[in-house]
């Protein structure tokens, strides 16, 4: 295994060539991981891969076991990701994922913010390895200042950009405690035109509650 300094070095190096696979391979020698997969979380998606930074995994794992993590990691809401954030988890997966023979069915998921983006770096060991806390520690930290250098893992999602002058109004009033009657009679438009206005912005912003999109907004300087 490599040493922390030499991590950082080498690190630093694949930043400068814009290779951010061979940086994640080095980050998963650093904790003994045989593959990695790094995901956006807060982009994703039933029909797709998009939400996929970079991964060496196994397709067909890919296939069943990524978007089952990343699922999971979408529906939690705004308390129980803030617990979860640096922290590494290790999951043990059900008979109805197949695995390789050599690898644990145990995987372990660490999640963080890397500028706008939510992401979730997921490591998969070989059965016989050891894993270290301190180094999954470390991991998770040096990952989210390593990932936020790539536009590919940082990137603001286009729906978010896509938030109109009114929806931007109305988070404002949210934030400020006002319901929708309050909001209305603001400004001028009917109850039931903010609700949709609402609806709108927790879509975009990936949200399921008023609390968690005001939060979302004051987190991304949205107001």
């Amino acid at each position: 295994m490599i040493g922390r300094t030499e991590l950082l070095q080498k690190l630093e190096l694949t930043v400068e060539r814009n290779e951010i696979a061979a940086g994640l391979e080095l980050l998963s020698a650093f904790v003994g991981a045989e593959h990695y997969l790094l995901a956006r979380y807060d982009v994703f998606a039933e029909d797709g891969y998009d939400y996929v930074v970079s991964s060496n995994w196994p397709f067909d794992l890919l296939r069943s076991l990524g978007a089952v993590v990343a699922r999971q990691q979408s529906k939690r809401n705004e308390v129980e990701r803030c617990m979860a954030a640096m922290e590494p988890e290790f999951v043990r997966c059900g008979a109805g994922i197949r695995f390789p023979a050599h690898l644990s069915r145990t995987y372990c998921a660490v999640t963080f913010n890397a500028g706008q983006a939510r992401l979730m770096l997921v490591l998969l060991f070989r059965d016989d390895v050891v894993r270290a806390q301190d180094r999954l520690h470390d991991a998770a930290l040096i990952g989210a200042y390593y990932a936020a250098r790539f536009d590919q893992a940082s990137f603001v999602p286009e729906s978010v950009l896509d938030l109109t002058d009114r929806e931007i109004e109305c988070l404002n009033w949210i934030a400020e405690g006002k319901t929708s009657d309050e909001i209305s009679m603001i400004i001028g438009i009917s109850r039931n035109t903010v609700n949709n206005y609402i609806t709108s912005i927790m879509r975009k912003t990936s949200t399921k509650t008023r609390s968690e999109a005001i939060a979302y907004a004051v987190r991304n300087g949205l107001i």
